[in-house]
């Protein structure tokens, strides 16, 4: 004889709760990892960060005593990492597609707007880094240069001075982003990144009628008054617009693309 169990009809299957997801600074710290575990990335903050001590011992040794002033020397450690943390953003959003990690990254977080929420703020933190690094090593070449006879400008350094350069620094990087949403492709964007502004610069200086808008639409003239404390409310104005021609504009057109392509 044989005994038929049979299972309650109000008995209902458990539910299992999604894990949760994580947070923005999690993501941010991983996608920060991210930029620095990669061979690239990791020789690409080296130069960077060796820049620094190569531009000191040069310009303590080549301008007159009297100009290597604190802002100067400080000005001058920022050449490096504005010229290369770009290629930085644009490599932490076309590697992605280059080394075929899309796929890994895009199905732990199936929201791609929080991972680029979280790739621009792991770009802009190397930028803080290094402008602390220029002004700590700025201010030791300036003491040196005193101490050794070689530097007799003014140890003033506005604390606005700072401020607008790491800005400068946070648009470029995030500009890079930008280059590299829209082309998908590192060595296109590098290059693109690279000849259109200088293009548009070049074009802006020898075609008279170009002289005008590129006042407002040119990042290379316009973020030069944040260079000085005293910047104007018109030169804020054209830093502005040409923020949102070549950052903002294709910041937008990129993150759709992010959105809508399709991971293989």
């Amino acid at each position: 004889m044989t005994a038929t169990v049979t299972a309650p009809r109000d008995a209902t299957p458990p539910v299992v709760d999604d894990p949760p997801a994580p947070s923005l600074v999690r993501l941010t710290l991983i996608e920060f990892r991210k930029t620095v575990d990669t061979r690239s990335g990791r020789w690409l903050l080296i130069v960077i960060a060796l820049c620094t001590p190569a531009l000191m011992p040069l310009i303590l040794f080549t301008m007159p005593a009297e100009e290597q002033t604190l802002r100067e020397l400080f000005i001058a450690s920022q050449a490096g990492p504005m010229i290369l943390l770009p290629v930085l953003g644009i490599l932490s959003v076309t590697s992605e597609w280059s080394q075929r990690t899309a796929l890994t990254t895009f199905a732990l977080v199936p929201h791609r707007r929080r991972v680029l929420a979280a790739k621009l703020p792991a770009c802009a933190l190397p930028a803080a880094v290094f402008v602390g690094i220029g002004l700590a090593g700025s201010v030791a070449a300036r003491a040196i240069g005193g101490a050794t006879g070689r530097s007799e400008g003014s140890w003033s350094l506005p604390p606005e001075l700072v401020g607008q350069t790491l800005l400068t620094s946070v648009v470029l990087v995030v500009m890079g982003v930008a280059f590299g949403l829209v082309l998908g492709s590192p060595a296109s964007a590098i290059v693109l990144y690279f000849v259109l502004p200088t293009l548009w610069t070049t074009l802006g200086e020898m075609v008279r009628r170009l002289t005008g808008p590129a006042r407002w639409l040119d990042t290379n003239k316009t973020l030069e008054s944040l260079a000085s404390p005293d910047v104007t409310g018109v030169e804020w104005a054209r830093v502005g617009t040409s923020v949102a021609v070549w950052v903002l504009l294709p910041l937008l057109i990129g993150t759709i693309r992010l959105v809508r392509r399709e991971v293989k």
